[in-house]
């Protein structure tokens, strides 16, 4: 019986641990997205005048321009970031069985003291 519970904790946690990936074409979308947002941010940005920076009141979209051009910008990084860590992500099945096998160590070394 406490045999069969190392093994189902040990594999519960190799579940739990396991990368989930989103669909290939949730990526696509977002990429597409976040290039979009960062173009219109540049083209707001563009077609401000410097003249009319003077009044305050003309400041917010400028500043929203920024803000969403920079987040945009920012979550392109992330994605592309992303993508070229996929290949060293192929590993993590490896790291996240050693990973399991530690914790799962650990709760059996922990439940011989308890008895």
């Amino acid at each position: 019986m406490t045999e069969q519970r190392q093994i189902d904790i040990e594999t519960l946690l190799r579940e739990a641990m396991a990368p989930i990936e989103p669909p290939e074409r949730l990526g696509v979308r977002v990429e597409a997205t976040l290039r979009t947002l960062t173009e219109l941010a540049a083209d707001e940005l563009e077609s401000w005048e410097l003249v009319a920076m003077r009044d305050p009141r003309n400041w917010i979209r400028p500043v929203v321009a920024v803000a969403v051009g920079s987040a945009a910008g920012t979550g392109l990084a992330v994605l592309g970031w992303r993508q070229r860590s996929k290949a060293r992500s192929r590993t993590a099945g490896a790291s996240i069985d050693r990973a399991a096998e530690g914790v799962a160590a650990a709760l059996r070394r922990q439940a011989d003291r308890l008895r």
